[in-house]
């Protein structure tokens, strides 16, 4: 499994010192998927946090496990994969295309730092807290986990007084935010292209799918034929954007072919979907005596929140949780909610 081990922490991997990137100061974690990924003293600071620490307790894809039993990867391990896959593509294009674009080592910095960080304001169960929990506890709501990703970075740096540039963190927050709703109007126009390494706004190429597409695949036992290397080796910078040769074309419809294979037999297959549902309703029936959605604007609360929110429940004597427990049991028991029915949304109502 690919984790970031701690020496302090105890941990069953061990570090070693890299010769990559920052030879003398680097130590490395090896990761099922990229190989050896090297970490630099700047990341392990944030990295070394309890709220970073968190997503270990956050599986990447809900509650796919209770169907494909080997989905039990974590937001801590994608969150590394995108780090290192946002660090190696900066690092080419600015060995191809170094003078003639003029990225800096703040550029590499930055694209770096968003790529770990871009995950740290996910809630339990990843989506399913998002889309199916807060909408009916916060009515009118705009709350997203890309917000709250931007309230943690600015939390842990203050908590654990990180000596970090504040120009840094303020270009951090906004690739965080680049390809949602609240990507800021006032960003710099200037090296555009670096906004989309991590997530990208413009057409949805990005190292954020390179790490989960292959990493879901790889723990769910799926084949998948999708190879981003390809795309990493030759991709260049035109006109501010980051394009792909022509010849390409294939790949990058496996990307999103793979994609698509994903949504319809992994993220909504009917027996998750129902999980799914069966835990955001024992959320709802929870919620009023654990004010569980009361975290969700506080990050010094909200790093508390991850996917052990289950077993609390499960385990606590209350009776006020009788009706949420009931429901966790039905899922242990497998008496799921049934699938029903099934429509087709016209494409003019798409």
């Amino acid at each position: 499994m690919g984790a970031y081990c701690n020496d302090d922490l105890a941990l069953s991997a061990n570090y070693t010192f890299a010769s990559s990137q920052d030879v003398r100061f680097s130590k490395h974690v090896h990761d099922n998927v990229h190989g050896n990924i090297y970490l630099d003293p700047l990341f392990l600071k944030f990295i070394d946090t309890e709220e970073f620490q968190r997503l270990r307790d956050l599986k990447q894809l809900g509650m796919a496990h209770m169907v494909y039993p080997g989905a039990v990867h974590s937001r801590f391990e994608h969150s590394l994969g995108v780090y290192w896959l946002a660090g190696e593509t900066v690092h080419k294009l600015k060995t191809h295309q170094g003078l003639e674009l003029g990225i800096d080592h703040f550029d590499v910095q930055t694209v770096k730092l968003a790529g770990l960080l871009h995950d740290i304001g996910h809630g339990p169960f990843s989506h399913l807290f998002e889309r199916e929990f807060l909408p009916k506890v916060l009515k009118g709501s705009t709350w997203s986990h890309e917000q709250m990703s931007v309230k943690m970075v600015d939390h842990i740096v203050d908590k654990h007084h990180i000596d970090i540039d504040s120009g840094t963190i303020r270009r951090v927050k906004e690739m965080i935010l680049a390809s949602s709703e609240f990507a800021s109007p006032k960003r710099t126009k200037e090296k555009h292209f670096l906004y989309d390494i991590v997530a990208n706004g413009r057409n949805g190429i990005d190292v954020d799918k390179f790490d989960y597409i292959v990493r879901d695949c790889r723990a769910c036992g799926l084949g998948c034929s999708f190879q981003f290397q390809r795309l990493m080796e030759t991709m260049r910078v035109l006109g501010d954007e980051i394009c792909y040769r022509a010849k390409d074309y294939l790949t990058i419809h496996k990307l999103f072919a793979t994609r698509a294979d994903l949504y319809r037999t992994v993220y909504t297959h009917a027996k998750v979907k129902a999980i799914e549902l069966m835990v955001a309703d024992a959320l709802l029936k929870a919620n009023d005596y654990l004010d569980i959605a009361s975290h969700v604007q506080d990050p010094s609360q909200y790093w508390k929140l991850d996917d052990t929110i289950i077993k609390t429940i499960e385990t606590a004597p209350d009776q006020e949780l009788r009706e949420a427990k009931d429901l966790i049991l039905r899922i242990r028991r497998r008496d799921l909610y049934q699938f029903c029915n099934e429509y087709a949304v016209p494409k003019d109502k798409i």
